[in-house]
């Protein structure tokens, strides 16, 4: 039986890119973390010019735009 994935989702307010990315990933279905990188030092150096950014059991899977069918493939694969 395949494990489920752990997904994060880190996108920041007013992000128009990642509310397409959070529409792909509600209509996928997949159990995700939301992370909200505004005001966060830390997180916005880290991904502030790749928002949004899609991680997969702890690998990037996707920046800028997350691709309905290459999602499902790559959770498939876990």
């Amino acid at each position: 039986m395949a494990s489920i994935p752990d997904v994060r989702f880190f996108h920041a307010q007013g992000c128009s890119l990642c509310d397409r990315a959070r529409d792909v990933l509600d209509r996928v279905g997949v159990p995700y973390e939301s992370i909200d990188i505004t005001g966060d030092d830390s997180l916005e150096e880290r991904y502030r010019e790749w928002l949004p950014v899609v991680e997969i059991d702890g690998a990037r899977a996707f920046v800028y735009y997350v691709d309905e069918a290459a999602l499902r493939r790559k959770l498939s694969q876990t």
